[in-house]
């Protein structure tokens, strides 16, 4: 069996901490079993591996989020990213289309969707094992879980099944409701109801066949090349209730939704992180901070601060669900990023009367790890080596740089940069305009 774990959001519900270029389920905020820390990508895929699902995991994503993804998953999962983002279903068929057409699966390989962010338990990924073998046996074309509810939500799509349809490995789906009233939620439980949880089990040809009514291709580069042609609509709407042969296995046990801050916070086994202190005369109070200046708080009750190169939240645990909208606005651009290669975090970004800016980045790369060689056409760079070995390379002529080395980069010229040991430096940009896509990637050979 093959894994496509879904990573999408636009990271405004866990601000500062989250961005654009880094959504909540890349927050190293959970405790993992040896004391370390992980984000909630890190411990689905550690997860899925302890309980022997399976090796083989392909991530479907936006390109904003590959160079996270690789940095803390490695390079030993697929990556398969959309060209512009437009919903579950053309991400789901455009992952079906990586695993037909470039890896070569069989028709008959079973696939598995699901989030890459739930917060759950082991019984969890054995009830995806139960959806497999519903699946091998021929019980359904696709096969759903359905989350035994808690109380009737009204956040959730429900699943009604057919009474008495329990065969011992699922029951068959009856109908689909989106998002009910809390009365409509109530009247759904008492038909023995389950919660969409968004995970779904399925031949590798099924899904194909529904893919290709839009984009038949013969090879994935084409598919990637039309992937406009596919229907912006979740693979609920285009899929599960349209399917005339859809059954769904119960699991019954732990899962959240750690998507705002109170959530996340009833999870975390610390109340401060980073370089935050919380005083004796606080009361249910989390402060995190990754910012180099210490944060103290004291004699607050059920608070909690955040604090990041992207901004300083102090919000009360109760009016955090609708973040979202009151911070849409306050960021310009992401002030910290996670690469393949390391981190960034920007200092200092500033616009001169006539026009010029400068942006000041602190950066860190990774041992044996290298920049791509790279042009800027609208401005140019100072690097000042801090800490570590480097090589250093511009318009073809390396050098050795270590700390306190200075390198000028004007426009117009290539130049890269490969740590021999971690590596840290601070980039001063001068230009205009300051952008991240002011940049020309070339090939170069690392001897």
């Amino acid at each position: 069996m093959n894994i496509i774990l879904l990573s999408g959001g636009s990271g405004k519900r866990l601000w500062p901490l989250s961005n654009d270029a880094r959504s909540k389920q890349f927050l190293q905020l959970l405790e993992k079993p040896d004391g370390g820390m992980e984000s909630m990508v890190q411990r689905v895929v550690r997860q899925v591996t302890e309980a022997g699902l399976t090796q083989d995991i392909t991530i479907a994503t936006n390109a904003v989020q590959r160079e996270i993804i690789i940095s803390q998953l490695g390079e030993r999962l697929d990556v398969v990213t959309e060209p512009q983002r437009r919903d579950t279903f053309p991400a789901i068929a455009l992952a079906s289309s990586y695993l037909a057409l470039e890896k070569k699966l069989k028709s008959d390989e079973i696939v598995v969707v699901m989030p890459c962010d739930p917060y759950t338990e082991d019984a969890y990924f054995q009830t995806i094992g139960r959806m497999v073998k519903a699946v091998e046996a021929g019980r359904a074309d696709l096969v759903l879980m359905g989350i035994t509810p808690t109380y009737p939500s009204s956040k959730f799509g429900y699943v009604v099944p057919e009474q008495g349809s329990d065969d011992g490995l699922a029951l068959t789906v009856k109908r689909f409701t989106e998002k009910p009233t809390e009365d409509k939620a109530v009247e759904l439980l008492s038909q023995g109801a389950f919660w969409n949880g968004g995970v779904f089990a399925f031949r590798l040809g099924y899904m194909m066949d529904i893919a290709e009514k839009y984009v038949k291709a013969a090879t994935f580069a084409e598919v990637h090349a039309r992937y406009a042609e596919f229907p912006k609509i979740s693979f609920d709407y285009e899929v599960a209730e349209k399917a005339a042969s859809v059954a769904v296995v119960p699991f019954k046990g732990e899962w959240k939704d750690l998507g705002t801050w109170n959530a996340l916070t009833g999870e975390l086994k610390r109340n401060a992180l980073g370089n935050a202190t919380v005083g004796p005369a606080c009361e249910n109070v989390h402060a995190i901070n990754e910012l180099g200046l210490p944060v103290f708080v004291n004699g607050v009750k059920d608070v909690v601060v955040a604090a990041s190169p992207d901004g300083i939240l102090v919000c009360g645990k109760d009016n955090c669900e609708d973040l979202k909208s009151h911070v849409a606005g306050l960021a310009t651009r992401p002030m910290y990023e996670e690469r393949r290669w390391g981190t960034y975090r920007v200092l200092d970004q500033t616009t001169y009367p006539d026009g010029t800016k400068s942006l000041t980045k602190f950066i860190t790369l990774k041992a044996g790890k290298s920049i791509s060689y790279q042009i800027h056409h609208h401005r140019s760079e100072v690097w000042t080596f801090v800490d570590g070995e480097g090589q250093f390379v511009l318009d073809g002529q390396v050098r050795r740089v270590g700390r306190g080395d200075v390198a000028n980069i004007p426009c117009e010229h290539l130049h890269s940069v490969r740590a021999v040991s971690d590596l840290s430096f601070i980039e001063v940009q001068t230009g205009n305009p300051l952008v991240e896509d002011d940049i020309e990637r070339f090939d170069y050979d690392w001897k």
